[in-house]
């Protein structure tokens, strides 16, 4: 069995009794459950949450959303501020890392903040985006781009960098990193991808990402396929303000739905962008789109993993939708993990709302829940 989710369920089994009271604030104490509860059985530890601690699983945050202050510890002083809200994950950044030593203390007393311990993330992609590799403080191998792999034309390149970044993540901490990039960039005036992608030919990028996936996995860490339906084919940068694409669905699967189709049975999770396809839903970016993750990323494509939005502190949601209503509407459009909204406080207190209001039915609460749970390992 894999180390780490041993770890995990040890802490779960250790501390389930006394759930009720270590939590406070905006949580509830959990239901009665029974005494002999499977540590595997992801559906009885659902059955033992109350509405608050299952809204507040559906948030990858960075600490800092709790604690108000930058974090690269957890002094006993913020214990309460993880106690009150058990998020689903935590996602982490250069401001949270300072060194080795520091990293590895930090990711081991995360993952004892809550009952359920939180899915810890970070966005090491190879190349420019590697908040690990590219810090000083660390001698890690660095890789030039994911261009640069795939312009190799070696699948085992791509699995070799997945295997490498794979095993330095897991031996910090981690569980999940937000990659592969699955984008083929077709565009050359793209701002925000770019060498960020394999290449520009799907069947290429669909290979790569799929031999990278596969080498996280051999190191224990999962992998998150981004940025669906595709970004490669875009001039603007959702972290600014609103992107369009143009191609209609029947175009995209020609081209950039290639690496996400081919690869979603080995997927742990789907990252949906904020891109506006402006052929299949024109109201919204597909990020809130219940045609683009429901009708067809769950339906047509038969999906049934876990779904993550891009950061959702991004420009093109939080200029034009704020985090609350962001939020709902996310999570009505198929979203089971809600990542970064701007402002957590006011997401999390929308979304709690709207269950409570059956806005959002306890159902469909926890079906995501649930996934949510195994893709903790329960």
């Amino acid at each position: 069995m894999n180390k780490k989710i041993l770890f995990q369920k040890i802490i779960f089994f250790s501390v389930l009794l006394i759930l009720a009271s270590i939590l406070s604030s905006c949580v509830s104490a959990p239901k009665d459950t029974s005494s002999k509860i499977e540590l595997n059985d992801a559906e009885a530890i659902l059955s033992s949450m109350s509405t608050e601690q299952k809204v507040a699983q559906l948030f990858i945050i960075t600490p800092e959303q709790l604690t108000k202050s930058c974090v690269k510890s957890v002094p006993r002083r913020y214990y309460k501020d993880f106690e009150k809200c058990p998020v689903g994950g935590f996602i982490l950044f250069y401001k949270n890392i300072k060194n080795p030593k520091q990293l590895k203390k930090f990711t081991s007393r995360l993952k004892n903040v809550s009952v359920v311990p939180p899915i810890l993330a970070v966005d090491e992609e190879g190349g420019r985006v590697a908040r690990l590799a590219r810090s000083k403080h660390f001698s890690l191998p660095k890789y030039n781009s994911m261009q640069a792999v795939g312009e190799t034309g070696l699948s085992q390149n791509a699995f070799s960098a997945g295997q490498t970044i794979g095993g330095y993540l897991y031996d910090y901490g981690f569980d999940l990193d937000f990659a592969p990039v699955c984008d083929v960039n077709t565009n050359p005036e793209n701002i925000v991808i770019g060498d960020r992608a394999f290449g520009s030919d799907p069947v290429l990028v669909s290979e790569m990402s799929g031999a990278f996936l596969n080498g996280l996995h051999s190191k224990g860490i999962k992998g998150c396929l981004k940025h669906f339906p595709g970004h490669g084919d875009t001039k603007g940068d959702t972290h600014l303000d609103y992107v369009s694409v143009i191609k209609d669905w029947e175009e995209l699967k020609t081209c950039e739905l290639i690496p996400f189709v081919d690869n979603l049975k080995q997927a742990d999770c789907v990252m949906v962008a904020h891109v506006t396809c402006l052929a299949i839903d024109d109201e919204v970016p597909a990020s809130l789109s219940c045609e683009l993750i429901t009708a067809k990323l769950r339906q047509e494509l038969d999906y049934q993993g876990v779904i993550v939005t891009d950061g959702l502190n991004m420009g093109a949601i939080e200029k034009n939708y704020g985090s609350g209503e962001a939020c709902v509407l996310a999570f009505e459009a198929g979203n089971d993990i809600l990542l970064m909204p701007n402002d957590f406080n006011a997401a999390y207190k929308a979304v709690l709302s709207a269950v409570q209001s059956n806005r959002i039915s306890m159902s469909r609460l926890d079906q995501s829940v649930l996934r949510i749970l195994k893709l903790k390992g329960f």
